[in-house]
């Protein structure tokens, strides 16, 4: 009989410096499988998760392979959305794509529309206004807080704490609101242009914004305090789901995930836009990169979009939102009405469309989930003749097998939710 010994990485009562459970190596002796008595060893189980499951989040479908409740192995199947979003922009004016690009993940929707305008105003050169620079900013880091706080929310609750869930969600509720005064949407936002925003925020949205940006970290502390050092959430979820550094540079990790193995990498560090070289915030990075390190990422990158969300409410400038250039901007609706130039500027636009000239640009931005790329290819016309997105969460999936195996059926649970998927981008 062979054995073999696996390190585990189990919570003590201790606590480290900054008052987090301290991780002790413990070796525990294995049993490889090949009993000494025949009559017990039995086949392997194929069950399906999903791809109607509440744990899956959303329509995913995990074939898995069991011995006993040891998983074995794990193959994600894809495509039950069937999306079809990169063939739909192929028939579109640029302008017109960006609604699709709400729908993808749909837990970020104004990230997701600023991704895709700075591929089109790269591709087309145009420079935006430093107001609408500042309020693209204010944008992406609303989006990455609601994003986290659906991840916190139903994560807990996956592994059966429910509080943080109601806690998250309300934080969540405030900045839907302030969505809602500056969109009229709470969650198809499609609040770009390209060469701009498709209005300016409203009177009361920078008050709003600021009293957000003063009580949110009360909630994460609330949440820190409740999950940190709880013994059922350190339990499962230290030591579950880990990958080294290499492993998920390998497999094109990024975001939270790729940061929770110990890989420093953020773009709007290491490839800045939206001047975000300008901003002084940091770069939040795990050690052991198990669920628990991602858990701890995410919750401090809230607090790090908190801080850029109040520097960018005190240097928004004044000015307008718009690139002032008839060809790429409708004119207001007066001018439309009253004014034959205005009229006809805004008769080619809406019939022709904005055309671009003929090439390809590439730009990612730093997502909730991870790097967001939008890749534009242009043969000269209004429509793109190919419209790529690399979609983090996809790409995050695709570790999935690699993190689960020899993981318990209940810790698969805690995995997958860890990966902070959204289907609507996977089956984009």
């Amino acid at each position: 009989m062979t054995k073999r010994t696996v390190e585990l990485e189990l919570a003590t009562p201790g606590l480290d410096a900054q008052g987090r459970p301290v991780r002790v190596p413990l070796a525990v002796t294995d049993t490889d499988a090949s009993p000494t008595e025949p009559h017990l060893a039995g086949e392997h189980m194929l069950i399906n998760i999903g791809p109607q499951h509440p744990a899956t989040h959303g329509v995913l479908r995990l074939v898995v392979e069991l011995d006993g409740e040891t998983v074995v192995r794990v193959i994600p199947h894809v495509g039950y959305l069937h999306s079809g979003f990169e063939k739909l922009g192929e028939y579109r004016h640029y302008n017109q794509i960006i609604p699709l690009t709400d729908r993808t993940d749909y837990l970020s929707p104004m990230a997701n529309n600023i991704g895709f305008a700075l591929a089109a105003e790269k591709l087309m050169g145009i420079e935006v206004t430093p107001r609408c620079t500042v309020l693209r900013v204010i944008a992406c880091e609303m989006s990455r807080i609601i994003s986290h706080m659906v991840w916190l929310g139903t994560t807990a609750i996956d592994l059966g704490a429910f509080t943080p869930f109601l806690w998250a969600f309300q934080q969540r509720e405030l900045i839907y609101n302030l969505q809602e005064t500056w969109t009229g949407a709470r969650l198809t936002t499609s609040v770009t242009r390209v060469g701009g925003m498709m209005a300016d925020i409203p009177d009361d949205f920078v008050p709003g914004l600021r009293a957000f940006t003063q009580q949110f970290p009360r909630t994460l502390g609330e949440i820190d305090r409740v999950l940190t050092r709880n013994s059922v959430w350190v339990g499962r979820t230290q030591g579950v789901g880990a990958l080294t550094a290499a492993e998920a540079i390998n497999y094109s990790l990024s975001g939270p995930m790729l940061r929770a193995s110990g890989v420093p990498y953020d773009l709007r560090k290491d490839q800045p836009y939206l001047n975000y070289e300008t901003y002084d915030f940091d770069v939040v990075v795990g050690e052991h990169g198990d669920v628990y390190d991602r858990y701890l990422v995410r919750l401090e990158e809230c607090s790090q979009s908190n801080r850029i969300l109040e520097q960018a409410l005190n240097r928004l400038p004044d000015g307008p939102i718009n690139v002032d250039d008839p060809r790429l901007i409708l004119p207001p609706k007066s001018r439309a009405m009253n004014d034959m130039e205005a009229m006809i500027y805004h008769f080619k636009q809406v019939m022709e469309g904005v055309k671009a000239p003929i090439g390809e640009a590439y730009v990612g931005i730093e997502n909730p989930k991870g790097e967001l790329g939008n890749y534009l290819v242009s043969d000269g016309t209004a429509k793109p003749v190919r419209w790529r997105i690399r979609p983090p969460s996809f790409i995050n999936l695709s570790a999935l097998p690699k993190m689960a195996e020899g993981h318990l059926l209940s810790d698969l649970i805690a995995i997958n939710a860890s990966v902070d998927i959204v289907m609507g981008e996977v089956d984009r």
